[in-house]
């Protein structure tokens, strides 16, 4: 199953097919494409190149590992991640190793690791998909994480897995047609609010 975004210009057909399920296979991710995954993210640009990122992998093949991140979920993301066979944890280190200041571009970095870890996964067939409903006390106490770093997001992340698997009210949210703001929505000009004039035909 596909969701290509019906995009109004020309896009990369990997950026245009990226999309995050819900139904995952149970096929296991593979140690050598886990690991591109995560040289993509590492290759991500960051201020000072001080790269704050963390991640914290789980794979069904360490049950105590995997079980630690799932209960960090939402009960609702439960539901339908325990299937992926991968699961991730982003952190953000909050201040400068070189200088010990706060970095106020953490979160902004670790999101670019993240894309690019999200696009070298539609490069070799899997998919991400990112969750903001995660215990954030429940993840910093299991993995120990200090005050000097911040959970970001929980991940689940493997191969596309058949919707009928799933409850009837995420099965209709699969099927959803995928939707986006207008660029006249976001891309502005001169002050807040007020679209690029190039824009002005572009408002739905």
């Amino acid at each position: 199953m596909g969701k290509e975004a019906a995009t109004r210009y020309p896009i990369h057909p990997l950026l245009q097919q990226r999309w995050s399920p819900r139904a995952f296979s149970d096929r296991i991710v593979e140690k050598e494409k886990l690991l591109a995954l995560l040289e993509a993210a590492r290759w991500a640009p960051s201020s000072f190149n001080a790269q704050p990122w963390v991640f914290i992998v789980a794979t069904k093949d360490n049950r105590v590992d995997y079980e630690r991140l799932l209960r960090c979920l939402v009960d609702g993301n439960i539901r339908w991640a325990q299937q992926a066979p991968l699961l991730m944890l982003s952190v953000a280190k909050l201040h400068f190793d070189h200088n010990g200041k706060p970095n106020r571009h953490a979160f902004h970095d670790v999101g670019l690791a993240a894309a690019n870890l999200i696009i070298q996964a539609s490069v070799l067939g899997l998919y991400v998909h990112q969750m903001a409903g995660f215990h954030l006390d429940r993840a910093r106490e299991a993995f120990q994480i200090p005050d000097s770093a911040e959970p970001v997001a929980a991940m689940a992340v493997g191969y596309l897995g058949d919707p009928e698997q799933l409850a009837e009210e995420l099965r209709d949210k699969e099927s959803a047609p995928r939707t986006r703001k207008p660029l006249s929505d976001f891309v502005f000009s001169g002050t807040w609010k007020q679209p690029s004039p190039w824009l002005k035909d572009q408002a739905h």
